[in-house]
């Protein structure tokens, strides 16, 4: 898995790329929790995330939770036809935003 970082203005988007599963969640929960300032705004860009986890979708809904009590939101973006598939079976797009 790789993460690349977008920032511009008020705005934060983590582009995820390859698998997020047991293995690879740990870094993005690190790189989340060391994120400072927090955005208004945090985009997860999940366009070329191949295959999530429960241990991924963990780490999904800890991004939403760190940005509840700072104001901010946190968006999924462009997630991959796999993503929506998980999303949509687990319920968690009625929960999180989803562009």
């Amino acid at each position: 898995m790789t993460i690349t970082e977008n920032k511009n203005g008020n705005s934060l988007e983590l582009i995820i790329s390859g698998r997020l599963d047991t293995t690879t969640s740990p870094e993005l929960e690190a790189k989340l929790k060391h994120i400072s300032p927090y955005p208004q705004i945090l985009y997860l860009n999940m366009q070329n995330v191949q295959y999530i986890s429960s241990a991924g979708l963990r780490v999904v809904l800890l991004a939403h939770k760190i940005m509840l009590p700072t104001g901010g939101k946190m968006i999924i973006k462009s997630p991959s036809e796999f993503c929506k598939q998980v999303l949509s079976a687990t319920g968690m797009d009625s929960i999180l935003s989803v562009e």
